[in-house]
């Protein structure tokens, strides 16, 4: 949804003060007008610009694990995905799950205004600093990765057709649909932006950040070469994460998961859904419930037992970009240019490392700590090297469960590598009743419709 924030005056009806008589008092309505501004201003001090840089920062944690009810982006897209399956009985939650196309599904509206405003705030904190802060230029650069992340994230994440609407001043601007790939080139182009000014204290963190961004647009796009490049010396061992407290944002993996149940991990769903619980992978702890009395999803009209994950707890935090998402682009890009030695010893080298591996958030979580991964062993070419490219997102889907990369993988296996829809989704019947809908991606909410330049989506192409 456009950020369609309007000035509103609340105005306070004086008809109590009218029954006093007042000589020198008009009774009017314009004593008590006060404005209510909607839109958040442009910084005009130091301290207002760092204010902008926290409520960005604040807002990123929100829009991809940090809220329910509309739900963060990770897991309301993992919906769409074989990550998670609804244990709700929201209809939202249930159609999402079922892949049912529906703009007007009230769900919709949060994750893409969420990832709006973290865009249009890192854009008001690099004016505001850039102004008040300039010797901040890691600051300015985080901020430039912000508004990088978010449009990979609705490249991937939507149909084509997305419109970025902005302020000049307190006047909402109207953004034209874009398509997918215009956001990827808007997202290299903002990353280039903090790669040119980083410095200071934080400057390696967010320069990897920018590189990992960088990297994943350009494989978006096809551009291999390019992906290679952009991640070079990103340490094996960087993460960029958002965090979570009890005072601000539980982690919604754990709140809507673990804790009230409203989401299940998925496993072999629908038949082409990797094995996120069976294959019991140390990257992904997860506890089976143990009764149907005690541990059903919370939907108890299907007699189910919830599969929770046990990767994050309450206030873990959630890594967004990392070293071991560089690898797998270089991985990647081995294959494609024909080096399967190269792509199997990056699957391996990370493999290898056990201190990539989260840890359990208590003993009742299988496998338990120190569970090692073995190593891989190349299935051989075959057609389209289709058993090397199986494996390979194998390794991304595991490696990177519920952190907003498995839909854009299933949408590139489409686009990048010919894959049908009906081998990449999950198909045929939904556990809940009826069958698989046709979505392959998150409409743009009906909400946008407030924006006079923007009828629709311009295709659902993967």
């Amino acid at each position: 949804m456009t950020l369609y924030l309007m000035h509103r005056q609340l105005r306070r009806p004086l008809a109590l003060a009218c029954l006093i008589a007042l000589p020198v008092l008009a009774c009017t309505d314009t004593l008590l007008n006060v404005t209510d501004p909607d839109i958040v201003q442009g910084a005009n001090s130091a301290s207002a610009a760092t204010g902008l840089l926290n409520g960005a920062v604040l807002r990123l944690a929100q829009a991809v694990s940090g809220t329910q009810g509309p739900d963060a982006l990770f897991m309301f897209g993992g919906l769409l995905t074989d990550e998670w399956r609804s244990g709700d009985t929201f209809i939202q939650r249930n159609t999402q799950d079922q892949r049912i196309w529906d703009p007007t599904n009230t769900f919709n509206a949060g994750p893409y205004r969420n990832l709006n405003r973290v865009r249009t705030q890192a854009a008001l904190a690099v004016d505001g600093l850039r102004t008040y802060v300039p010797t901040g230029l890691a600051d300015i650069a985080r901020m430039f990765d912000f508004v990088a992340y978010t449009q990979v994230l609705m490249g991937e994440h939507y149909c084509n057709g997305v419109p970025l609407s902005g302020f000049s001043g307190t006047t909402v601007v109207f953004g034209d649909p874009l398509t997918n790939d215009s956001l990827f080139q808007l997202a290299i182009a903002n990353a280039d932006s903090a790669l040119e000014i980083v410095r200071g204290s934080d400057s390696a963190r967010v320069a990897n950040f920018a590189k990992v961004i960088r990297g994943r647009a350009l494989l978006d796009r096809g551009d291999t070469a390019g992906a290679r490049t952009a991640v070079a010396g990103v340490p094996r061992s960087f993460r960029y994460d958002v965090t979570h407290s009890v005072n601000v944002n539980d982690n919604q993996m754990w709140a809507l998961n673990a804790s009230a149940r409203r989401y299940t991990m998925g496993d072999l769903e629908g038949g082409n859904g990797l094995p996120y619980v069976t294959a019991n992978d140390p990257r992904i702890p997860r506890r089976i419930g143990t009764s149907l009395k005690d541990d059903p999803i919370f939907d108890t009209a299907f007699p189910i037992l919830v599969i929770r994950q046990g990767i994050w707890g309450r206030t873990s935090a959630v890594t967004i970009a990392s070293g071991i998402e560089a690898r797998l682009i270089v991985a990647e890009v081995a294959l494609r240019d024909g080096d399967p030695t190269t792509w199997l010893s990056e699957l391996n080298a990370l493999r290898a490392d056990t201190t990539l591996l989260p840890v359990p958030q208590d003993t009742s979580f299988r496998p338990v700590q120190g569970t090692k991964l073995a190593p891989l062993t190349d299935p051989g070419p075959s057609l389209n090297d289709s058993l090397r490219v199986d494996m390979l997102f194998r390794e991304r889907g595991f490696w990177m469960f519920s952190t907003g990369h498995r839909l854009g993988d299933m949408r590139r296996l489409m686009r990048q590598y010919n894959r049908a829809v009906n081998t990449v989704y999950p198909t045929g019947a939904w556990f809940k009743g009826g069958n698989y809908g046709d979505a392959i991606q998150m409409s743009i909410p009906v909400e946008e419709l407030n924006n006079p330049n923007f009828h629709g989506c311009l295709d659902r192409s993967p």
